[in-house]
């Protein structure tokens, strides 16, 4: 079995309307650049007529696979399973919206032939309002700041370019599919480059997203840069900071003795001060616990010398 130029991977909810012609128009495209291809559709739970539409469209075209799952299971888990199945030498992911344009795919299979690991596509020009526009530019600012990826401006367009074996050694699950630059980084994948895309109006049904995406973006963000830095060697973050506020409680507590029984100024138990050192050396010993704790997880996990391999020779 040959393997094709580029798999298309569609996560989609409640699509039905959009499907036809978004099959229509990747097809054109392949056709026009001669591309071999494979489209994989993958239906996150519809209750529309979105699975009917994905056999009837697979049963027209080989190259139009499907995958349904019972139920919503979200973006990332879509798109997990889309990778783990996924052939192409090129990997693309785009919306089911129709507000992804196919006509991008060229360019984006030509960056990655050219070298670029993974390739993001910016929506530089929005049809959007202004309560999506400004906290994704926050979002995505914060973003930047945390991750080290300073030439994104657009880290959640779901119009992306992988290498396949980018797709091949990355897990998306939650909702950490807002992230995958940044889990592509963390896997060693860091010729990351970006492409001005075209944004185009909705066509066809609802936006599936609310104001909780950016709430839950910024935990997901905070717990893939704990795992990312910190999975391997969690007392590396809890010990540190465990020690810190021992030793800050610690120092309280000795500067209050000193004044008690050298100076006889008043007594430890009469200022505040002592319970918030107190309160620091309880703390600290608690965080160095948890540290100590995450190193008995982590050196009894299943993947813990599992690391990223680019090359070997004569093995």
């Amino acid at each position: 079995m040959s393997v094709p130029n580029i798999s298309v991977i569609v996560p989609l909810l409640n699509e039905a309307e959009s499907l036809p012609e978004l099959c229509a128009w990747i097809k054109r495209v392949m056709d026009a650049h001669q591309y071999t291809y494979e489209v994989i559709l993958i239906d996150d739970g519809s209750r529309d007529n979105s699975w009917h539409i994905i056999t009837q469209q697979a049963a027209l075209h080989p190259q139009i696979k499907g995958i349904r799952f019972r139920r919503n299971y979200g973006k990332s888990a879509a798109l997990n399973s889309g990778f783990n199945v996924a052939n192409g030498e090129v990997v693309i992911t785009m919306d089911a919206d129709l507000q992804d344009s196919p006509d991008e795919i060229p360019e984006l299979y030509q960056m990655i032939l050219d070298g670029d690991d993974l390739v993001s596509g910016w929506k530089k020009k929005r049809h959007d309002p202004l309560s999506k526009t400004i906290p994704t530019r926050l979002f995505n600012w914060t973003t930047r700041k945390m991750s080290g990826i300073n030439n994104l401006h657009d880290f959640n367009c779901g119009l992306k370019a992988y290498r396949n074996e980018v797709v091949k050694n990355i897990e998306v699950y939650g909702e950490m599919h807002r992230y995958i630059p940044v889990i592509a980084k963390w896997a060693g994948f860091s010729r990351i480059a970006e492409k001005v895309v075209e944004h185009r109006p909705r066509k066809y049904g609802t936006t599936k997203f609310g104001w909780e995406r950016f709430i839950n973006g910024f935990l997901d963000l905070l717990s893939i840069t704990f795992v990312s830095k910190f999975g391997k060697k969690p007392m590396h973050l809890f010990g540190l900071l465990g020690t810190l506020s021992f030793l800050i409680g610690f120092g309280i507590a000795v500067k209050l003795a000193v004044d008690k029984y050298i100076f006889h100024v008043y007594n430890m138990t009469d200022r505040p001060l002592f319970y918030f050192g107190l309160l620091a050396m309880i703390i600290g010993t608690q965080l160095f616990g948890a540290g100590f704790l995450g190193e008995l997880i982590a050196r009894n996990s299943h993947d813990r010398n599992n690391y990223q391999i680019s090359e070997q020779v004569n093995l």
